[in-house]
């Protein structure tokens, strides 16, 4: 290729000339790095279109794409879908409400409906979402107080093993030092928070699990409202390079924004760490409004 002598644009010989590098070298990158951010759009188209169709299959899914102008089908999509844990949105109207037949794990009734909370550590509310990144997905586990709605632990890494689920637990359990016997943990029945090595730390320290019904996401709306947060305030704006540099800047805006600084009309226009902080304050009654209820939308 040759340089645009009027609008003194470089060509890519020149670039490569510039930057010490080959023409080879340049093309074996682009050859290998355009499949991936190929992929990593379609990824993300398929992540917006299985979340606002949440009964749909990936079938459907791959009607949905070509609509859209993507070329791809319904095989890949079938493979790239049960890769980002996808297919498990798909929910019957006919399953129990007890079992899941995604895994063969035990599943605990709910026992956060209804609870008219009080306090701190009361109940903890899980939840894991996904995290866009220029080639590759991370997934975050976070772990949030129901009364106070302060994220009290997450972790982020790029696998959904139950170790990522397991970290933000930790981080909880670390920071709150909740007394035994008194505190629910609700979460969905995905399979990181049904299996054994979960459900061990929980009964290590004297933690009652709880779980959504099927196919109701009210049951576990606190979690479900930070995600929403989450992903408006930070990570829709935000262009990570990396699993480091999205635990970094979602690390950040937890710590310092939304747990110091974000106000919350539910805790009387508190942010999370100024309404713990009230909580203890000499004379503070809580406003009767932010007597938190976990009842849900039938």
């Amino acid at each position: 290729m040759t340089a645009s002598g009027s609008q003194g644009a470089l060509g890519i010989e020149g670039m490569c000339r510039l930057a010490g590098v080959s023409r080879a070298g340049y093309y074996r990158h682009w050859r290998a790095s355009a499949p991936r951010r190929e992929e990593m759009g379609l990824r993300d188209a398929i992540q917006h279109l299985a979340l606002a169709n949440r009964h749909y299959g990936y079938r459907r899914i791959a009607v949905l794409l070509g609509r859209e102008g993507w070329r791809v089908n319904h095989k890949r999509v079938l493979r790239l879908m049960r890769e980002d844990n996808l297919l498990c949105l798909r929910r019957t109207a006919f399953a129990p409400a007890t079992t899941d037949s995604r895994h063969g794990w035990r599943v605990v009734p709910n026992l956060a409906r209804g609870m008219e909370l009080t306090g701190l550590d009361q109940l903890w509310v899980a939840d894991i979402t996904y995290v866009h990144m220029a080639e590759a997905f991370a997934y975050l586990a976070i772990v949030l107080d129901a009364f106070s709605r302060k994220v009290v632990g997450w972790a982020l890494e790029t696998h959904l093993r139950a170790e990522l689920a397991i970290a933000a637990l930790d981080m909880a359990l670390v920071d709150r030092q909740p007394t035994p016997g008194g505190l629910i943990h609700h979460s969905d029945r995905g399979v990181q928070y049904a299996c054994g090595d979960y459900m061990t730390r929980l009964r290590l320290h004297e933690i009652q699990p709880s779980m959504s019904r099927v196919g109701n996401p009210y049951d576990n709306a606190k979690a479900e409202s930070f995600m929403k947060t989450l992903k408006h305030e930070e990570v829709d704006a935000s262009a990570y390079r990396d699993a480091a540099h999205a635990r970094a800047s979602i690390g950040g805006f937890i710590d310092t924004v939304y747990n110091r600084r974000r106000l919350h009309s539910a805790l009387d226009y508190l942010s999370p760490e100024e309404y713990e902080a009230k909580l203890t304050t000499p004379g503070w009654t809580i406003p009767s409004a932010s007597t938190v209820s976990t009842e849900t939308c039938p």
